[in-house]
């Protein structure tokens, strides 16, 4: 049965399996039909013809539209994984036709767009035939993505222990704490973090890299930081900062201009900055094209020129 399956399998063809999942993306086989630039008939007679080679119902109707079977995921992810294989192959047949070309999906989470973009623009002014899309999210959304196959490359502060991944280090990624310029705090030095226990700290979302840290910092020096506000923004907490609402433990990337300009007050403090590291990552399995790979190159070698050095925005 399993032989016969596998000759069956070598039966299926490309307009199946795109007829397949226009229909899944689409909901309906009249917009699949559309989506194919055929006639619905056609597209119902490739689905018909699928499930006859592999001898298994793929798709379940439902009222609002189609969804796979437990074997319909399976062909679905497959055909995915095929039109990624014939995504790529396609790039390098263009970058052997016409020289240093390709496309780029980099992904940043939100607090490295503070330099990733300086980075970026800095590549491109070398390799200007080369597309980059640039997509910037949360940590969570970036991973997924780089998980899914959306991304060549991301940019984090801490690399996914979900999936295998290849890392390199761009840079050091101080993290300091600002107060407004007129805190009692922001004159003294020397402080400990024992003269912070009572103050109000403006954290992230739960999960979030710098929340971890200041709880980590805190129960260290055996205190427990009080939650002033929850924030999901570098940029909010920022702004809450100067407002008065409280101090915050946050990427020294992100508030380098604000500290120049003199809106924020960078506080002295025992054992601070933290540094922590910026790091370029892959799915260990992907083969990265040369477009792909120069960036990464690019970014291990020299992502670290364009991070704004600690003291100096």
């Amino acid at each position: 049965m399993k032989v016969q399956l596998n000759h069956n399998l070598r039966a299926v063809t490309l307009r199946q399996l795109r007829a397949f999942m226009a229909v899944l993306d689409e909901g309906s086989v009249s917009r699949a039909a559309e989506r194919t630039n055929v006639t619905p008939p056609a597209v119902s007679l490739q689905l018909r013809q699928l499930e006859g080679l592999l001898g298994i119902a793929l798709l379940e109707r439902l009222p609002q539209g189609f969804t796979p079977t437990d074997a319909g995921r399976e062909v679905l992810a497959a055909a995915r994984r095929i039109e990624h294989a014939l995504a790529e192959c396609a790039d390098a047949i263009a970058m052997v036709r016409d020289g240093e070309a390709g496309r780029i999906a980099l992904g940043v989470i939100s607090t490295a767009k503070y330099f990733a973009p300086r980075a970026v623009a800095a590549f491109k002014r070398l390799h200007p035939k080369i597309e980059i899309r640039l997509m910037v999210g949360n940590r969570e959304e970036m991973l997924a993505a780089l998980e899914g196959y959306d991304l060549d490359l991301a940019i984090t502060g801490r690399p996914p222990d979900a999936f295998p991944v290849d890392q390199e280090v761009i840079g050091d990624h101080p993290h300091v704490i600002v107060a407004p310029p007129d805190s009692p705090l922001a004159g003294r030095t020397g402080l400990r973090l024992a003269d912070l226990g009572d103050q109000s700290f403006l954290l992230r979302e739960r999960g979030s890299g710098t929340r971890i840290l200041v709880h980590g910092l805190m129960r260290a020096a055996g205190l427990d930081p009080h939650l002033g506000m929850e924030i999901g923004s570098n940029e909010t907490i920022k702004q809450a900062v100067i407002a008065g609402l409280g101090i915050a433990l946050i990427s020294w990337h992100t508030v380098a201009h604000e500290v120049q300009e003199g809106r924020l007050a960078v506080l002295d403090v025992e054992g601070l900055p933290v540094i922590r590291q910026w790091f370029v990552v892959k799915r260990r399995e992907k083969r990265l094209l040369p477009a792909a790979a120069m960036l990464w190159t690019f970014l291990v070698t020299q992502g670290r020129d364009h991070l704004p050095g600690f003291g100096a925005a």
